[in-house]
């Protein structure tokens, strides 16, 4: 739509994360994935009953079985696109906010706010004032510590909170505040609840096969709602085992701060973290993404940078799981290198395969003289 149609707001969103004619089709430089064009609403009805066949036949052939789905089959990939934007937003406030307190370049989760001073800030922004973000941080029992690190923040946008309509937050570029979220409109709010819906469907009937339901991992400029929408799946669904897997692409930058982040948050609140770490495939559709419409390249510089990026996040879910027994992980690779790695890591921790915490995934044909032996 023109700027005046739009909502305000709506022209400065992020480049990346806007909405780009010219990759409408998501199909083309797309290396062994599948892609969904979105139709309509039934369209995505069909798409879920088709996933539910098979889990159902996943069940009938195997105990444990694995199942994948797409979330950019199931709803409108705009909305993820917004959501996005939204949660990418935030965070990169909170970091902000971090420098200031004098905390630039530490990892993720070492990043604390001061409770005191967030607040500060918060009122000079013209924000929120001291008495409404105290309420947030003593409402969600956060804060406690005098500190307020990345996970706490997250919370406080939460499909179950209504914050996210009051939030301002400062653009970067123009020193202005910006609603974080340009009001939902009527549609888009059944669009986000009839995806959530049908996820939420999958991963019922997932749970009663006893399946393991992989949530694929997309285009970046999607992934921060895909893998949020994940985590609110896996709260709720792996209490007691690990049956929603989140997927987590190497070649991305920031993959290792996403691992060790969600990774915490499943250690804070207790459940069973899943995940299935690829390299990635989309690399060519990403760079000439970022290329064209001019934000940073999202993708490591180099293959040796995400097999190194790949065996760090790896380790990391293998000490979790010799540390809690509560992390599993699926090491989808045809990387004889990664596949050695992880077996001598497993060895090394005293992970036995009879625990069925760490597994494998390849494609069929594919490599068969990793996977063959790799079965024995």
């Amino acid at each position: 739509p023109s700027p005046s149609s739009s909502t305000p707001g709506a022209e400065r969103r992020e480049k990346q994360y806007r909405a780009h004619r010219g990759f409408g089709d998501r199909r083309g430089g797309v290396i062994s994935a599948r892609t969904y064009f979105y139709a309509d609403e039934a369209k995505c009805d069909q798409h879920m009953e088709t996933f539910l066949r098979c889990i159902d036949a996943s069940s009938g052939s195997s105990v444990d079985g694995f199942s994948a789905i797409k979330l950019t089959a199931l709803g409108r990939p705009q909305f993820l696109l917004q959501f996005s934007e939204v949660l990418v937003k935030w965070r990169r406030f909170f970091n902000q906010m971090a420098a200031e307190q004098g905390q630039a370049g530490r990892a993720a989760l070492e990043m604390k706010l001061e409770a005191e001073k967030l607040q500060e800030a918060l009122a000079n922004l013209g924000i929120a004032t001291k008495a409404e973000s105290q309420h947030w941080f003593t409402g969600e029992n956060l804060g406690v510590s005098g500190t307020v690190d990345l996970l706490d923040w997250n919370s406080l946008i939460d499909s179950r909170t209504k914050l996210s309509k009051l939030l301002l937050v400062p653009n970067m570029q123009t020193g202005q505040l910006e609603p974080l979220l340009s009001r939902f409109t009527e549609e888009e709010d059944l669009q986000m609840k009839r995806m959530l819906q049908r996820m939420d469907t999958l991963a019922k009937r997932a749970t009663e096969k006893g399946v393991r339901l992989m949530v694929d991992a997309e285009q970046s400029y999607f992934q921060p709602a895909i893998s949020r929408l994940t985590l609110e799946m896996q709260r709720r669904f792996n209490r007691d085992r690990a049956i929603i897997f989140n997927t987590y692409q190497c070649y991305l930058k920031e993959a290792y701060d996403n691992v060790t982040v969600d990774v915490e948050l499943s250690r804070r609140e207790g459940w069973h973290f899943g995940a299935k770490l690829v390299r990635g495939a989309y690399m060519e559709q990403e760079r000439e993404r970022a290329a064209q419409i001019g934000y940073e390249d999202p993708i490591n510089p180099t293959y040796e940078k995400t097999n190194e990026m790949y065996h760090r996040c790896l380790d990391y879910i293998l000490e979790e799981i010799k540390h809690s027994r509560k992390a599993n992980v699926m090491v989808a690779s045809h990387n004889e290198d990664t596949v050695k790695f992880t077996l001598r890591r497993m060895m090394e921790l005293g992970i036995h395969p009879s625990e069925k915490k760490v597994c494998f995934g390849q494609l069929l044909g594919m490599c068969d003289q990793i996977t063959f032996p790799l079965g024995e």
